[in-house]
């Protein structure tokens, strides 16, 4: 019942009723010129064939502008709430046809239109004291209660003229689909943007995770540690609540460049963190609670800003890992940067005391890695350590095989 129903409840009748107006409207300012042209130029009479051919190759004409198709396309979405997307090409021979069959659809629901018009005017003529009408055929309409049928007549034309719009709405709603709708190269350019927006997401998912919750996990080792001292020892809950500071400050400036990323703003004044600033992080950690022991074999310096830059990201998720999963354990950074290579390892004790993860640590960490063309391997070691081991090519054609055979585990 309830779809009987909506044609009477929804705009889809009016909206597709003034759809099918326009069509005819502009089939006949196209229409009428050319065929006014041909009656001049046609010696003698113009056959009725040669003059439907020549207005339907006009009305298809129509469509074959660029900017009909945008046109054509606003007007769906406006009346038929047909939602097709802005289109970024012309497609010609598709908006062609679709003009021809609009003007044709069209056509057909005006003459519909006057059709019912005319039978609808049927009980005016009963009340008037009848006659003959013609509507296609002659109609005869008696006074009296003979002629009451009208009435009748006219309910259900209108009716019917209100399902014909509805239903010329949802065909024509479908067939803008597929001529309108985006082509192939329409549909891969859309695709390569949501491709985009995805791959800056992630990217966004990932300095997020590898700064602020860095930071995050610091800090509330700090509080925690400044809450426990507040009155036993000030001077040491000072010093939390500095480094508590630098560290906000930190992850303020790491959002920044985050979120500019996201947006392709120009890049800020504070320079991403590189593998120069491996020992302020491993102090911010330590002022954490954590013994953190760093070893730098080779020159950071030389290392390429790229590769530095996601190497320092690496190392802050390891550390983070160890600060939250074994809080308190000693934790080892080893960096060696070699001729073609860049070594990078993090190793702590495994505690019974850390919490569980969803793993978006290692998963960031695989795919730097992985851009890269480097090497990841995380897990126990046979010291029941968890170590992460990283492995970075310097130089072009150094790549190898993400890949590993430690047992792998996910933090």
């Amino acid at each position: 019942m309830r779809q009987l129903l909506r044609p009477f409840r929804g705009p889809a009748a009016p909206l597709g009723w003034t759809h099918a107006f326009l069509a005819a409207a502009a089939a006949s300012l196209v229409g009428v010129p050319v065929a006014a042209v041909l009656a001049l130029a046609w010696p003698g009479p113009v056959p009725g064939p040669v003059l439907a051919v020549v207005g339907c190759a006009a009305v298809a004409a129509a469509g074959l502008p660029k900017a009909s198709r945008r046109a054509a396309v606003r007007t769906a979405n406006r009346l038929l709430r047909a939602g097709l997307p802005e289109p970024l090409a012309p497609r010609r021979l598709s908006t062609a046809a679709w003009f021809l069959l609009w003007a044709f659809s069209g056509a057909v629901l005006m003459l519909a239109t006057a059709i019912a018009f005319v039978g609808m005017a049927l009980p005016a003529v009963w009340l008037d004291g009848g006659e003959t009408v013609t509507i296609l055929v002659p109609v005869e309409v008696r006074p009296g209660a003979a002629g009451a049928w009208t009435a009748a007549v006219a309910a259900g034309l209108l009716i019917a003229l209100i399902y014909c719009a509805a239903a010329y709405a949802a065909f024509m709603r479908r067939l803008a689909a597929r001529l309108l709708g985006p082509g192939l190269a329409e549909r891969l350019a859309a695709a390569e943007e949501e491709a985009r927006r995805v791959a800056s997401r992630n990217r966004l998912a990932r300095e997020l995770h590898d700064a602020i919750g860095h930071t995050l996990t610091t800090s509330t080792i700090q509080a925690a540690v400044a809450r426990q001292v507040l009155e036993s020892d000030p001077a040491s809950a000072r010093l939390a609540l500095t480094a508590i500071e630098e560290s906000s400050r930190s992850a303020l400036d790491d959002l920044d460049r985050a979120l500019g990323a996201l947006r392709e703003e120009p890049a800020p004044v504070t320079a991403a963190p590189t593998l120069a600033d491996l020992a302020p992080l491993c102090e911010r950690a330590a002022a954490a609670g954590a013994a953190i022991a760093v070893q730098v074999d080779g020159e950071p310096e030389s290392v390429a800003p790229a590769v530095s830059r996601e190497a320092y990201r690496i190392a802050q998720e390891g550390i983070t890992n160890a600060l939250r999963h074994a809080p308190g354990a000693a934790v080892e950074v080893a960096v060696d940067v070699g001729e073609d290579r860049l070594g990078l390892r993090v190793a702590n004790p495994v505690t019974g005391g850390g919490g569980s993860g969803y793993g978006r640590g290692l998963e960031g960490m695989a795919e730097r890695v992985r851009l890269l063309g480097g090497t990841v391997e995380a897990g126990r070691d046979a010291e029941d350590r968890w170590v992460l081991e990283v492995t970075l090519p310097l130089r072009p054609g150094k790549s190898a095989s993400l890949g590993g055979d430690r047992e792998s585990s996910r933090r």
